[in-house]
């Protein structure tokens, strides 16, 4: 993979391949890496990870660290690396960016994959009380571990995955790290998502805590024009750790067809 960092500009790997390419959005406490799994089951493929502003490789770039600055820091990846046919795979967090992107409508976008998305509409569960218990979520390395092995996963990961998921999430600013728990989760972003005009695949992990498959249906699904909807067996939230050949199974599946469909920017106008 060719790794390129500019000033301001988060970090991104960019492997070259089959198009159209895949751009990996990770989760609150992920980073690129998270998507590896998946990545090794979709060989020959163009795929792009990036490392969010404040996470990972990208953990020294300067605030905002909101869902709109990472909306517009993705759009100048794809434009640094020159990706012009693509579809978006947001987890989480990066769910919710992908959505905030596929609403502008940009050139060459074919579709979205969303993936225990953090949905349109804040659940109802999200109360300011539930937002400062979650920013506290990463303090130390013990309170990781507990979110890890009992609110993220369903299933017992390999120990270099569960060491991997510690480290991403406390290689991150203090700014950033609170950013989405305090605001982000509670940002209603319907008017957004109500603009998507490309086909999405929304994938829920059936144990999922965190973004319910009912959640999911009833919060994300009815403002996508385009949506189909698959549940992931035994898996909780970290798709991408607990299902990496499932996942890639259905993005395959969803790219072949968004491979008939034309790119946002070949789209009549309204």
């Amino acid at each position: 993979m060719n790794t390129t960092q500019q000033t301001l500009l988060p970090t991104y790997d960019h492997r070259p391949g089959t198009g159209p390419t895949l751009v990996f959005l990770h989760y609150w406490g992920g980073s690129a890496r998270t998507w590896d799994l998946v990545l090794d089951r979709l060989p020959g493929r163009d795929v792009l990870t990036v490392d969010f502003r404040g996470w990972g490789r990208s953990s020294t770039l300067p605030g905002p660290y909101t869902l709109g600055q990472l909306a517009d820091d993705t759009l100048a990846v794809l434009a640094d690396a020159t990706v012009t046919d693509y579809v978006l795979v947001g987890h989480s967090m990066g769910g919710k960016v992908t959505q905030l992107i596929a609403a502008t409508r940009p050139a060459g976008l074919r579709g979205i994959v969303l993936v225990g998305s953090g949905p349109a509409k804040p659940a109802a569960h999200i109360t300011p009380d539930y937002q400062e218990a979650l920013s506290h979520a990463y303090d130390s390395v013990e309170s990781t571990a507990e979110a890890r092995d009992h609110v993220l996963t369903a299933t017992d990961l390999p120990a270099p995955v569960k060491a991997r998921i510690l480290t991403d999430a406390r290689t991150v600013t203090e700014a950033a790290r609170t950013e989405w728990p305090l605001r982000g989760i509670a940002q209603d972003i319907t008017e957004h998502t109500l603009r998507v005009g490309v086909p999405a695949l929304v994938v829920a992990g059936e144990h999922d805590r965190v973004d319910p498959v009912e959640v999911l249906r009833d919060n994300l699904v009815p403002y996508l024009c385009h949506a189909d909807f698959v549940v992931v067996p035994r898996s909780g939230h970290l798709i991408p750790l607990e299902a990496p050949a499932d996942l890639a199974d259905a993005i395959t599946a969803f790219v072949s067809a968004a491979r008939q469909s034309p790119r946002a920017g070949d789209r009549p106008s309204a």
